[in-house]
């Protein structure tokens, strides 16, 4: 797929992938070309699992809280992970090696919160080959744009929308205009769009089969664009990216040594299982973009993936779906703005699901160390 134009990013982030020598096994065998992380992945690896508890424990016992033991943890993988790809980084002069950290959900609403917790987030990482991700939301565009000018790599992450993605896009590029009047240096500033695809079809499909069961003039229409409100949107999207990135004012930019913001498909792995598992990555392919997978899809592509560049085939056939989702009275700017609001209460939902998990090991921590200082006639005061 490399040499087609497109990178593979794994979503998962966990120690015990790189601490084992899997990590540089992929990026070595199977082309892994970047690593994504989210609220969600981080919760799953703290809370069921035993790999975090020494570290939770020792950190417990320091007396911090659990945001700061969860910061102080997923910096450490997000760093090891970024240096088991710097030599991808480097050896594709910045192209492409980089692992994502996202900045508390819960900011996702507060433009000024955002830049202060990213330009933290940046700092603390200290590594060129890392992305700090911020949602596409109302408040987020702005505060990519002023990120970007100040050159931190930003990863746009929770992008539904067509509308959406070309307000990223312009952020992206007005960023870059302000650093370049500041006289900085473009080259080394990176950025991703983030654009999440099966969530469309799980909200849109149950919307036309309501359609198709109650038989009628429009059942065609609806039968013609099942299952692809997803691919069109995706299309679509990458018909923006090529307008955008194509102009005069990119070109300018870009004599300035500035790069495309690839976009990234996100939310790949097949929800439906009537559909094919590789669904959201084969129709996909194309060059400047990026695909960022579950270890599970990256299995299935390795076992029967059929790599050929189709992102900009059926252009009139994307244009008939997305007319017939209109006519159909499902328009696409209501659906994005629904799974936006969705994807960022999940992600807050699995933000404080952690917080909770690592409190509660704390707790058992510190139960367990107040056992074993009594036992040894030691007096703890508790509080």
């Amino acid at each position: 797929m490399e040499a087609l134009g497109q990178s593979i990013w794994l979503d998962y982030t966990r120690r015990d992938l790189i601490a084992s020598g899997q990590l540089k096994r992929l990026i070595e065998k199977d082309g892994l070309r970047g690593m994504t992380s989210n609220p969600s992945i981080f919760e799953k690896a703290f809370a069921d699992t035993q790999l975090y508890d020494e570290d939770i424990r020792d950190l417990s016992f320091e007396g911090l809280s659990p945001n700061a033991i969860y910061e102080i943890l997923s910096q450490r993988d997000v760093q090891s992970a970024a240096d088991e790809f710097r030599p991808v980084y480097d050896r594709m002069d910045a192209q492409d090696g980089y692992v994502s950290l996202e900045v508390n959900p819960h900011l996702a609403h507060d433009t000024q919160g955002t830049i202060a917790e990213a330009r933290r987030l940046w700092c603390a990482l200290d590594r060129p080959n890392v992305f700090v991700k911020v949602p596409a939301t109302a408040a987020g565009v702005p505060a990519i744009q002023q990120l970007v000018s100040e050159g931190i790599n930003v990863n746009v992450t929770l992008l539904f929308g067509l509308l959406r993605y070309w307000q990223v896009a312009a952020a992206y590029l007005a960023g870059l205009e302000a650093r370049a009047s500041q006289g900085k240096s473009l080259k080394y500033v990176a950025s991703v769009a983030s654009f999440f695809l099966s969530r469309i079809d799980v909200l849109v499909d149950p919307l036309l089969d309501k359609v198709i069961a109650q038989g009628g003039p429009q059942t065609a229409l609806a039968r013609n664009a099942l299952g692809q409100a997803a691919i069109v949107s995706a299309k679509t999207a990458y018909q923006i990216f090529q307008e955008f990135f194509g102009s005069d004012r990119f070109k300018a930019l870009a004599a300035q040594g500035a790069r495309v913001q690839r976009l990234l498909w996100a939310s790949t792995s097949t929800k439906n299982p009537a559909y094919s598992d590789l669904k959201y990555v084969e129709a996909l392919i194309g060059p400047d973009t990026i695909n960022t997978v579950t270890v599970e899809t990256l299995d299935a592509y390795r076992n029967h993936g059929e790599p050929k560049s189709r992102l900009t085939e059926g252009v009139e056939e994307t244009a008939s779906v997305l007319r017939s989702l209109s006519q159909l009275g499902i328009p696409l700017d209501q659906v994005s703005q629904q799974l936006e609001n969705e994807g960022v209460e999940k992600f807050n939902q699995a933000f404080d699901k952690l917080m909770n998990a690592l409190k509660q090991k704390s707790l058992r921590h510190a139960e367990a160390n107040t056992v074993n200082l009594e036992k040894r006639g030691i007096h703890v005061e508790k509080h």
